[in-house]
């Protein structure tokens, strides 16, 4: 029995999103989009949801696509951390090229 819960622990949920804001030093919002069948009409939806993630080197941009990672309680609404930048915004390096 006490394998059985040793196995799952240490499993952090792990999900993929748009960077929505910058909010403050080391904190952005993440934007995760997830589609959906609904379970009468059985039309596919968006869902989305909001994650507030601590970034701790300031490298993550608006519109870049980051993966996170679930994480313990950084701050009140924190609690999740950014694990890494998969693709960067267009617009942000268009901006930096002027």
């Amino acid at each position: 029995m006490a394998d059985q819960t040793t196995a799952t622990r240490g499993v952090r949920k792990r999900r993929q999103g748009r960077v929505a804001t910058k909010s403050g030093d080391k904190s952005i919002v993440v934007l995760v989009e997830r589609r959906v069948q609904h379970p009468l009409y059985r039309k596919t939806i968006k869902k989305v949801k909001k994650f507030h993630v601590h970034d701790e080197k300031n490298v993550a941009r608006i519109g870049d696509h980051v993966s996170i990672v679930e994480t313990r309680p950084v701050s009140r609404l924190k609690r999740w951390r950014l694990l890494e930048v998969l693709s960067t915004s267009g617009a942000e390096k268009g901006a930096a090229a002027e």
